[in-house]
């Protein structure tokens, strides 16, 4: 009677864990269809907090978080002056970020956003911050081309960074033309680990080539 009672206690908290994991993948797939509607920073911020309450809820899972400071990242970028909103988004991203350093570090897509990261922290004063965040981003993504050399995340953001860097000083970035065509080409062959695994930039890289000559 005691083994059967054990037996059933197990088969529930079974059950119960896979109804709490059911529950999780539903509510990331439905977020995650709202990428395609965001058009302001009202929007990503709605998302990213709604991102944010999952995360609240699922402590060992780091797609949550990865997804919060993504989008407190392009917030960021999409503010055109406002140096103290920048900061304050991109201290938020951060947090998240952080987490995820400690949660997932053999995530090669971990270490991409934390480039991206760094270079929101570049882009709110380039002249300022230029040669310290350039270094962090460089080494994040380092760490990220470490662990997977494939991740076109990894590649897209190297890629706009040594072009950003490029500009910067005033040089041509044709001579990155056919990185871009080489990393758009190939693209769809990598295959993320599931539906709920990070999956966009293709955009960004096609947008890099059509303004190749």
């Amino acid at each position: 009677m005691k083994t059967t009672l054990i037996t059933l206690t197990m088969l529930l908290a079974s059950f119960a864990g896979m109804s709490q994991k059911n529950e999780y993948y539903q509510a990331m797939g439905e977020t995650l269809g709202q990428y395609a509607t965001c058009r302001t920073v009202e929007d990503f911020q709605a998302l990213g907090n709604r991102f944010s309450m999952i995360a609240g809820n699922e402590k060992d899972e780091w797609l949550p978080l990865y997804y919060h400071a993504h989008c407190y990242i392009i917030m960021s970028f999409m503010e055109p002056s406002d140096a103290a909103k920048k900061d304050a988004w991109l201290d938020e991203a951060e947090k998240s970020v952080n987490k995820l350093v400690a949660i997932a570090p053999g995530e090669a897509d971990v270490f991409a956003l934390q480039a991206m990261l760094c270079t929101g922290r570049l882009v709110v004063n380039p002249m300022e911050r230029g040669q310290q965040y350039s270094m962090l981003s460089g080494q994040a993504i380092g760490r990220a081309l470490g662990i997977d050399p494939s991740n076109p995340r990894a590649r897209l953001i190297k890629l706009q960074n040594d072009m950003g860097t490029a500009r910067f000083y005033g040089k041509d970035t044709g001579e990155y033309c056919s990185e871009a065509k080489e990393l758009l080409a190939g693209w769809d062959s990598f295959t993320p680990k599931s539906g709920l695994h990070p999956a966009w930039g293709k955009d960004q890289a096609a947008e890099i080539v059509s303004g190749c000559k």
